[in-house]
């Protein structure tokens, strides 16, 4: 399912940012873990009695201003309204209830949306500030005193939040099929090639009403088999798309991945591999989601000897975090290859729940370690005792050692690499492992 969005929401300089980094606590150091991608720390998840939901930090509003720069901020803004479930408006207990602050109410109140008023900078214990009472004029209910340095009211802040998101409803018209997240940045092609392989010997085609206003799932069935196809939808100016407008792209096509099995990254073949391609394409692979790169509007593309091979190598290079993802050169227009996108779709779906037996596994491990010695160190041995799959998508492998210190990422990737080889590559997904240590004279 896709997340609720919660915007974090008002005038400059009112704690915004801190408040964001408390309420994501530890989250949000976790960003750049994987190689060879930058992500905006502009929102998150988060989570709070059981519910998660994404936070989104939002630059500070000035309602009344020619300033470009402010007129940005604002803009950023509105587009995190248009797409909230819920709206904190966080506000300055020091500076009191200002001109601005009634001004940005007023503006939350005509969205319709529900909005949780937080009154930062209320650093003090003990009796209420007599000056917090002054934020009931804004007219948006009981407003929760917060210290987003120090953390007060924080849980009050967050069950008021979640009180107002919405139910979490059951997947409902997908069924059984594979869901395919169709990712990338604006004007790549990802409803046109929707829309080409949803018209491709259709047989079932349902719009289903998305979780936020601007995603659709396209329900498509087809001799491949059924797909619930996600698109993100309504961003797709093709000219002066602001920085800010790209930022929330990004975070609609997070969502996505989140509820999908498989995430198509849609690349422009007249632009090439992009900074803004390699952020979806990581947090795909970070989700553990299969991947699949397709290449749109090849049809347009000046060929010469080799143009598909060296645009592959470029390619590789570029994903040299994610070497296991295929490559696919279609064209939503003309139809070109989309069969070979569902026979892809279904092969890497398969990959990623693919399950592998202990007793094969360990056939694996042992053949592995005979062909390679594990790395020693200060003439101590890595001894790997045992593997074992607990999970799949992606598939997680547990492997029980003597020191995780010694089993370093050299013969962790030899391992993997000997694990796809026997399995045909395990194309289309990433594989995980988990270190455990074990003690030789453990009997288990």
């Amino acid at each position: 399912m896709a997340l609720p969005v919660v915007a974090v929401v008002g005038r400059p300089n009112v704690g915004k940012s801190t408040l964001f980094n408390r309420l994501i606590g530890q989250r949000l150091s976790i960003v750049d873990d994987t190689p060879g991608v930058t992500r905006d720390r502009i929102y998150s998840k988060c989570e709070w009695s059981g519910r998660e939901f994404m936070l989104v930090d939002t630059g500070g509003i000035e309602p009344k201003t020619d300033d470009k720069i402010l007129l940005q901020m604002r803009r950023q803004a509105n587009i995190a309204i248009d797409s909230a479930s819920v709206i904190i408006l966080v506000t300055d207990l020091k500076c009191g209830v200002t001109a601005n602050d009634y001004d940005v109410a007023s503006m939350l109140q005509k969205s319709g949306k529900p909005i949780v008023l937080c009154v930062n900078k209320c650093d003090r214990l003990g009796a209420t500030d007599p000056d917090f009472f002054e934020f009931y004029n804004l007219g948006l209910g009981d407003p929760i005193e917060v210290s987003s340095v120090h953390g007060y009211g924080t849980g009050d802040l967050l069950d008021r939040v979640v009180e107002y998101l919405p139910p979490n409803d059951e997947e409902s018209d997908s069924g059984d099929s594979v869901k395919v997240a169709v990712i990338g940045k604006p004007n790549v092609g990802k409803s046109s090639l929707i829309n080409a392989v949803s018209g491709e010997e259709r047989v079932i085609v349902t719009d289903v009403a998305g979780t936020t206003r601007d995603s659709t799932d396209t329900l498509v069935e087809n001799s491949f088999g059924r797909f619930t196809f996600i698109d993100t939808a309504g961003i797709r100016r093709k000219s002066k798309i602001y920085e800010n407008i790209e930022h929330y792209s990004v975070l609609r096509s997070y969502m996505a991945v989140d509820r999908a099995d498989v995430a198509v990254i849609v690349i422009d073949a007249t632009v090439g591999f992009t900074e803004q391609d390699s952020k979806v394409a990581g947090y795909a692979h970070e989700q553990g989601k299969g991947c699949i790169v397709a290449v749109n509007k090849w049809d347009i593309v000046d060929k010469e000897t080799d143009t598909m091979k060296k645009f592959t190598e470029d390619l590789k290079v570029s994903l040299g975090f994610m070497d296991y993802v295929p490559f696919v050169f279609v064209s939503a227009k003309t139809g070109q290859r989309l069969n070979k996108l569902f026979e892809l779709i279904n092969a890497v779906s398969a990959n990623n729940s693919m399950r592998i037996s202990t007793g094969r596994l360990n056939d694996i491990l042992s053949y592995a370690t005979e062909r390679v010695q594990p790395p020693s160190d200060k003439g101590k041995r890595l001894k790997i005792y045992y593997m074992t799959q607990p999970s799949s998508k992606p598939p997680t492998f547990v492997v029980f050692v003597n020191s995780a210190d010694l089993f370093h990422f050299s013969y962790r990737r030899y391992l993997e690499n000997q694990i796809r080889e026997v399995f045909g590559g395990l194309e289309g997904t990433p594989i995980r492992f988990i270190v455990r240590e074990r003690d030789s004279t453990d009997t288990k």
